[in-house]
């Protein structure tokens, strides 16, 4: 995982977690990676990894069983999808028609460059 410096490292690997889930990756009721696997895989604090499970338990993406570990919780996927779709109409889509503004790249050079796909 490549980290950006501009998002905290907790919040990159929420986002890490979301595409798995999103992706068909990591699938309702799965395990997930513990901590410190996960910590390791990554390469990075498990304090952080921890924070990062924090929310997504929070935002009930994944549950705990004490003493088993963290699983990938019901219904999941579709919240994944819609918090994934929030932030790309709030935030990724204005940043992009800001970019295409100060470029001044139009609707029309779009479609001719990318067309329907």
């Amino acid at each position: 995982m490549d980290f950006k410096s501009e998002k905290p490292i907790y919040r990159q690997i929420v986002e890490y977690v979301y595409d798995g889930i999103a992706s068909g990756s990591w699938p309702e009721a799965q395990r997930v990676p513990s901590v410190r696997d996960l910590a390791a895989q990554l390469q990075v604090n498990p304090n952080t990894v921890m924070r990062a499970y924090e929310r997504l338990q929070a935002a009930e993406i994944i549950t705990n069983s004490r003493g088993i570990g963290y699983f990938v919780a019901e219904g999941a996927k579709q919240r994944v999808v819609e918090l994934k779709r929030a932030e790309f109409f709030e935030t990724t889509l204005p940043e992009i028609f800001d970019t295409m503004e100060t470029l001044g790249i139009s609707w029309e050079e779009v479609q001719r460059k990318y067309g329907k796909r």
